[in-house]
């Protein structure tokens, strides 16, 4: 089981391409697998024959742990190879992947077949974990959607296309995320940062545990909001203040990361009166320094092996990001719309390689309780930025973590969050 995104412990088969016993090639697709925040199909890393499969469709594996084997011709096969495992999950869904995989089910429309019956089963229209999954959140039929893969294969760009021509504005949730348990209190609102989306917030969401309901607001050029980029910062803050007056809050709890931090500062800069606590994780606007080489970089991109420098830039620890991960990565900015908003943002918001934009008397402003955590290694934005908050700014800083916090350690931000929530009055 390969890993595809940063905090991925395991992962669930969507579904099989290849039967049992059957050939494949070098790059052919095996089967699809499906997580909390990514989806994505796995290819045959060589030619063979395909035996022992030990996870079937719906089942859960550990990362690294096996789910098939590969033989190639002329190769003896024997019994399953030592130490090989059936799949966790296999026999009842344990409560705790219950719970992190309340949002996101493996599609199972038909009752899983025998592996030598797999390639036989079609529930419905042929599409892709990813394009499944995007359907169901915009509440889009499957049966409406064109696809353009493979024999007509319903691809994720194929559903984002299908929500753009309904909907081109920049839209909050159209329901909050709402956690199990007692809900009291203002809920949270979450924008996320420049080339990243609403997804992005998922690790931080489940370390948050129940409590709240949640908001999220997309950036335009980003997810599933408006390709049209804003005409400089201040067309930025006013867009996302619409969104968020759609929202009809009377009081939230506000969360930004990075260039969304910054959007966020000014929101309460704003709306002071109805933002109860204003959180900054690495955020934009305190300097002018930025890695600019790095932004250009990952909007150039246009290959896996160009790409995964850059985005190993956005943490402390370059492990973290694997290959597959680098591979979704890449396949979600298929959507040339999309890369060509966010390149007129950078040429905007982040000309020459500076941050066009001041948010330190904005920060000297606010009122409410305020925190801001920021990792020592941030390769993107310097966190000594920081350092010029003042005295009643929390500041938290963690020597181990680098611009991605509340995805490097999403516990230790969700503490700290929590705090805040407690803190404000």
């Amino acid at each position: 089981m390969p890993k595809v995104d940063m905090d991925m412990a395991e992962g669930t088969i969507a579904k099989w391409h290849v039967s049992e016993g059957e050939k494949v090639a070098r790059g052919d697709p095996l089967f699809d697998i499906e997580t909390d925040k990514a989806a994505m199909e796995v290819e045959a890393p060589g030619e063979g024959t395909l035996h022992h499969v030990l996870a079937g469709e719906g089942d859960t594996v550990a990362i690294g742990s096996a789910v098939a084997f590969l033989y190639s011709e002329g190769e003896e096969v024997g019994d399953p190879p030592a130490g090989a495992k059936p799949a966790m999950g296999s026999e009842e869904p344990t409560g705790r992947r219950g719970e992190t995989r309340s949002d996101t089910q493996p599609v199972q429309e038909e009752p899983a077949a025998p592996p030598d019956e797999k390639r036989k089963i079609e529930a419905g229209p042929r599409a892709t974990p990813l394009a499944r999954r995007l359907a169901r959140e915009a509440d889009l039929r499957l049966s409406d959607i064109p696809g353009t893969g493979p024999r007509g294969r319903i691809q994720g760009e194929d559903v984002r296309e299908a929500v753009r021509a309904t909907d081109m504005r920049a839209s909050p949730d159209p329901e909050p995320k709402g956690r199990a348990g007692a809900q009291t209190g203002p809920p949270l609102v979450l924008i996320h940062g420049f080339l990243s989306d609403a997804q992005s917030w998922g690790p931080l969401e489940k370390a948050f545990g129940s409590g709240r309901p949640i908001h999220k607001l997309e950036l335009p050029g980003h997810g599933r909001a408006t390709r049209k980029p804003p005409a400089d910062f201040s067309a930025l803050v006013s867009h996302m203040r619409r969104g968020l007056d759609e929202l009809n809050l009377e009081a939230m709890h506000l969360v930004g990361h990075s260039l969304g931090g910054a959007v966020a500062l000014a929101l309460a800069d704003t709306r002071p009166r109805r933002v109860a606590s204003l959180t900054l994780i690495a955020p934009a606007g305190l300097g002018p320094q930025i890695d600019g080489a790095a932004l250009d970089g990952m909007l150039r991109a246009t290959r896996a092996e160009s790409l995964a420098p850059w985005l190993k830039r956005l943490v402390a620890d370059p492990d973290r990001i694997s290959w597959n991960y680098v591979q979704a990565v890449l396949a979600g900015r298929s959507d040339e719309d999309l890369r060509d908003a966010q390149r007129r943002m950078a040429e905007t918001l982040f000309a020459d390689g500076t941050q066009c934009f001041d948010l330190q008397a904005a920060l000297g402003r606010v009122e409410m309780p305020t925190r801001i955590i920021w990792g020592r290694r941030d390769g993107i934005i310097p966190w000594s930025h920081a350092l010029s908050a003042p005295g009643r700014v929390s500041l938290n800083l963690f020597d181990d973590l680098g611009h991605m916090p509340q995805i490097e350690a999403p516990e230790a931000v969700a503490d700290l969050l929590a705090a805040s929530v407690g803190l404000a009055p």
